[in-house]
């Protein structure tokens, strides 16, 4: 018997997008926090879930296996996928749906807010004045304007992130293989041919493209030192992008004036994690996204999505991350 039972791994989606799925006979069951691999399996063998909207935790072959044969697509809560098997998905012929774009502009404001309390120090000057100092005396802050922006990935956020960036002066670079020429052209962007050569002239470098084997740790010890000194990094994307232990080295030696990171390698981090000892590094536990209505369109867009495939209808190419993986992809792309 086929249940109408949505699995949300997570404790919460907008009330808009619970309201969609009930309104379409479908029932919403959540998991805790974080729910672990085994949590998850037992969970889509007890409700018998057609479709799950993926928050946090994994979705691993043995998870997703766990599913079947009621398991019919999976929705990603936002666009990164590297908590989830999209290749074991499409195996077992589950189509994976992404919120292209949803919270981009949140996500966006969070790396521009980063970018000025790292570079303008005004965590550690809020500390220190609220201690009794007052370190106008010979302080030297950092001018925005006429800096250069890197942007690494040229996707729905570095698009948001670099119409913002313009508004302080910056001058915009960015490097993205897959991404078009004209897209970097409507946002004022020079195009770079390399990340090299990106890495080079960022005096802020600010990350967006996906996690994936080839970007894993790709901003560690060797490509930190291609960038100016005194410079800087923000990460709204994944923590994996970046080598932890190289990041830090690099801060505390000077290279890397700070970084603003809204994401970790490890989620949450341990409370002796490195980063939180160091004050020239702000961080956040990965809320870029996490607004009020860029929530909202996220969650309504997974809540769509799910309810799409499991009716049988189609989706626009670019919503199905594991088309390309998938022995019938006509059955859930227009």
């Amino acid at each position: 018997m086929t249940t109408k039972n949505i699995l949300v791994t997570g404790p919460a989606l907008a009330a808009s997008a619970t309201q969609y799925l009930e309104e379409n006979g479908y029932t919403p069951i959540h998991t805790p926090p974080y729910a672990d691999s085994e949590t998850i399996a037992n969970l889509l063998r007890e409700t018998k879930a057609v479709g799950i909207i993926s928050r946090m935790g994994r979705l691993d072959a043995e998870t997703l296996e766990a599913g079947l044969p009621h398991l019919k697509v999976i929705a990603k809560h936002g666009v990164g996928v590297d908590n989830i098997d999209i290749e074991a998905a499409a195996q077992r012929n589950i189509p994976v749906v992404v919120a292209t774009g949803a919270n981009a502009i949140s996500v966006a404001e969070h790396a521009i807010a980063l970018m000025l309390t790292a570079v303008k120090r005004v965590l550690p000057l809020d500390d220190s004045l609220r201690e009794g100092r007052w370190e106008k005396p010979g302080f030297s802050g950092v001018e925005l304007a006429g800096k250069n922006m890197g942007l690494f990935g040229m996707g729905a956020i570095a698009q948001a992130t670099a119409k913002m960036a313009k508004g302080f002066g910056l001058n915009l670079f960015g490097y993205d293989p897959y991404a078009n020429d004209d897209v970097f052209a409507e946002y004022g962007v020079t195009r770079c041919d390399s990340i090299e050569e990106l890495l080079a002239i960022s005096n802020i470098l600010s990350l967006h493209c996906p996690l994936t084997e080839q970007t894993r740790a790709i901003i560690n010890a060797e490509t930190i030192a291609r960038m100016p000194q005194g410079s800087y990094i923000v990460n709204t994307a994944r923590g994996g992008l970046i080598d932890e232990a190289a990041l830090v080295a690099a801060v505390q030696s000077g290279h890397l004036a700070g970084a603003g990171l809204d994401t970790f390698a490890v989620e949450p981090p341990s409370v002796d994690h490195p980063f939180l000892k160091e004050p020239a590094i702000v961080v956040t536990p990965h809320i870029g996204g996490v607004t009020t209505e860029g929530s909202t369109r996220v969650s309504v867009d997974a809540a769509t999505g799910v309810v799409a495939i499991a009716e049988g209808k189609l989706l626009p190419a670019h919503r199905v991350i594991n088309r390309t993986l998938l022995a019938d992809p006509a059955q859930y792309v227009q």
